[in-house]
């Protein structure tokens, strides 16, 4: 290669002429490409997508039942008040707490919300409100509230659903003249002390200790270990006054079991009392809106007056009284009266999994993303079918459950001592079941926005960790599908006892021959309401049948009745998941008897068949136990497809049913053009 001094100054001549042509060129291929091309735009949802084929109205009225206008009333409130942070974005205006405050900042803006609900007579009623349409009230209340923010809902659940319900359904006429009316205008404040350091799920096992003095008719109330502190005791660290103390009660020098005592905590200045200690929990993944607390009593000394006495008391002399003699039995009556935040949990999980869903396909209707073919549009996310697979039947599932909360609500309100094992059951089932699809959800949802969704104003993302603790709080899920199982169990060997066809719990299916499934499955036979009862019945009859046996044959071992639950806990889960599972899908059934032919109709057996065939799909245990053939499963797997192409003209009308009024969504459901822009920061 030449290497001389001409040849290098060529070479320098050369390039400076490219160069001089390029940069007098006034027309540059590249930037002409760059300047033409269109810059992205949002275009609302409601303009490009088919209108509503069935009254939205309507479906809410399904969703949300006679409770609508207190659920409005409860976002108008809202929505009236600066305290819950509104700010514009995009041109609309959002509401949600502000998570740049501090944890102590969050805890007071909590307390100010509730104060400002008070006012406004939100409350007013709370324990004088009878009947089902009071229960309902309360439960539409406290929902709504917790849309705009869990630890909102929290707070107001500890001191109206766990105190307030252990003062009304545990305590007798005594308790209800002197504590309803502070408690309704928070002139006290409770918490509810079970849940201590060493024992969470066991209430049982819990240590806290009480003794009788009859000296002074006084209960003495003791923490004797570290392991005993009461711990996560929403309300304690800052604001409670008085709390709910749940203890094992000794009676001279026998143990009764666990009872309920009114303790006094702070005095009307917000001191700690004496005998009391008091710590802070700390900051948390989520719901710092939320003062957790730990408690230690020593020693403290309450009024005989104080004890819970709708199931036992303790005389002035100090004897021991209840009408049930049987520990368990006492013990099992003594709770009963506590599911109702089960109840409110399951019914919150469907909310926040609507605000996840609602966010997420709005969103997906006006972000798009690559061209199929050059020189054409982008592509609108949920016009992807891999899109759709995410989103839809999500959606189904949440119809579906939303129908079985409101059926759980139901019992409850309705509720008599002979069903009370049933309302039991069924809570501890959709508790599971609703809190899981809830994470689950809002997680797909999250990825589904892509980075819009680690956004925490978008809701999507940070809904994550607030929402986190319903999976174990109020019962950890999976012990909860064990002890669904046990009450199964029970109910079959009860049955068998008697020599009586089964009844209750939705069981009656049992007493018929076991279902046959075709050898195979067409689209038509997928979607027939018969078949889908029928392979959820063979499964949770199969489950139940395989259960009974592997417990039998360890007792036939001898083994203890503790160490068999412990060691046949996979088949009890698969056994709890089915009875959740068939339970659902009756549910979504009764709902869709009630809806005359037409557009309605059509769309709920659409999300009905979703609900059924993704199930089959995604719970191996149709594949495990052979329910489902290799080949029936990969026509179940085709049928999900198709589902999900007839759903998408659906998914704004689906989503707008919910009924969640736009501030309470994030700015990506609407112009996130506009919401991200120069003039916006």
């Amino acid at each position: 290669m030449d290497s001389s001094p001409s040849s290098s100054m060529d070479r320098v001549n050369f390039r400076t002429q490219v160069l001089t042509r390029h940069l007098k060129n006034p027309r540059n291929p590249a930037t002409d490409l760059l300047h033409t091309a269109p810059c992205v735009s949002y275009s609302p949802p409601e303009l490009s997508e088919p209108p509503s084929k069935f009254d939205t109205k309507s479906l809410r009225k399904l969703l949300d039942g006679q409770s609508i206008n207190e659920i409005d009333y409860v976002f108008n409130l809202m929505m009236q008040s600066n305290l819950f942070c509104p700010r514009e974005r995009g041109g609309k205006v959002f509401l949600s707490p502000d998570f740049n405050q501090s944890m102590e900042q969050q805890r007071e803006m909590t307390m100010r919300r509730i104060d400002y609900l008070r006012e406004q007579g939100a409350f007013d009623g709370w324990f004088t409100k009878k009947g089902p349409e009071g229960d309902l009230w309360r439960f539409a209340l406290a929902e709504t509230a917790t849309i705009f923010d869990h630890s909102l809902g929290i707070k107001l659940g500890v001191h109206f659903f766990l105190w307030g319900g252990a003062i009304r359904f545990m305590g007798t006429k005594r308790h209800h003249d002197k504590w309803y009316k502070p408690t309704e205008t928070y002139e006290v404040k409770g918490c509810f002390a079970m849940t201590e350091l060493g024992h969470g799920s066991n209430v049982r096992g819990i240590e806290t200790i009480t003794r009788y003095d009859a000296s002074t008719q006084e209960f003495i109330i003791s923490t004797p270990c570290e392991s005993a502190q009461k711990y996560w005791i929403g309300g304690a660290a800052n604001h409670a006054t008085h709390t709910i103390v749940f203890s094992q009660l000794e009676i001279d020098g026998v143990n009764q079991g666990v009872h309920a005592f009114i303790a006094q905590i702070r005095d009307a200045n917000g001191n700690v009392c004496p005998n009391i200690r008091i710590a802070d929990c700390g900051h948390k993944i989520g719901l710092n809106g939320v003062d957790n607390g730990r408690i230690w009593f020593d020693n403290l000394r309450i009024p005989r007056e104080n004890l819970l006495n709708s199931v036992a008391d303790v005389s002035p002399d100090g004897k021991y009284l209840s009408a049930i003699k049987d520990p368990d039995q006492r013990f099992a009556a003594f709770l009963a009266p506590l599911t109702s935040g089960r109840i409110t949990i399951a019914a919150s999980a469907m909310n926040t999994t609507k605000v996840g869903l609602a966010v997420a396909i709005r969103y997906s209707l006006t972000r798009r993303a690559f061209s199929i073919k050059p020189n054409e549009p982008e592509v609108l996310l949920l016009d992807y079918p891999s899109h759709q697979r995410r989103l839809l039947p999500l959606v189904a599932k949440t119809y579906a459950m939303s129908f079985a909360s409101n059926y759980l609500k139901m019992i409850y309100v309705k509720r008599t001592p002979e069903t009370i094992k049933t309302v039991h059951v069924v809570s501890s089932a959709l508790k599971a079941i609703l809190t899981w699809h809830c994470m689950r959800t809002l997680q797909e949802c999250r990825e589904a926005c892509g980075g819009q969704g680690l956004k925490t104003e978008n809701h999507v993302g940070h809904l994550k960790s607030e929402y986190d603790v319903q999976l174990t709080f109020e019962g950890d899920n999976n012990v909860l599908m064990q002890q669904i199982s046990k009450a199964l169990f029970a109910e079959f060997l009860a049955a068998k006892k008697r020599n009586k066809p089964i009844k209750g719990l939705g069981l009656e299916h049992l007493n018929k021959p076991a279902p046959i499934i075709p050898s195979h499955l067409t689209s038509s036979t997928l979607r027939s309401t018969q078949f889908q009862t029928d392979i959820f019945c063979l499964r949770e009859r199969d489950l139940l049948q395989r259960f009974v046996t592997e417990v039998s044959q360890h007792q036939a071992q001898g083994e203890s009745k503790e160490h068999i639950f412990t060691v046949t806990y996979q088949l009890a889960e698969d056994l709890g998941r089915a009875f959740a599972d068939r339970l659902v899908l009756q549910t979504f059934l009764d709902v869709e008897a009630t809806v005359p032919a037409g557009s309605l109709k059509d769309v709920l057996g659409l999300m009905r068949s979703m609900y059924a065939i993704i199930m089959m799909e995604e719970d191996v245990s149709f594949l495990r136990y052979g329910y489902l053939s290799i080949d029936n499963a990969a026509m179940v797997r085709k049928e999900v497809l198709k589902l999900c192409s007839e759903l998408r003209p659906h998914a704004l009308p689906l989503v707008s049913s919910f009924g969640i009024p736009d501030a309470f969504l994030g700015p990506i459901a609407f112009n996130w053009v506009d919401a991200n822009a120069w003039s916006s920061v």
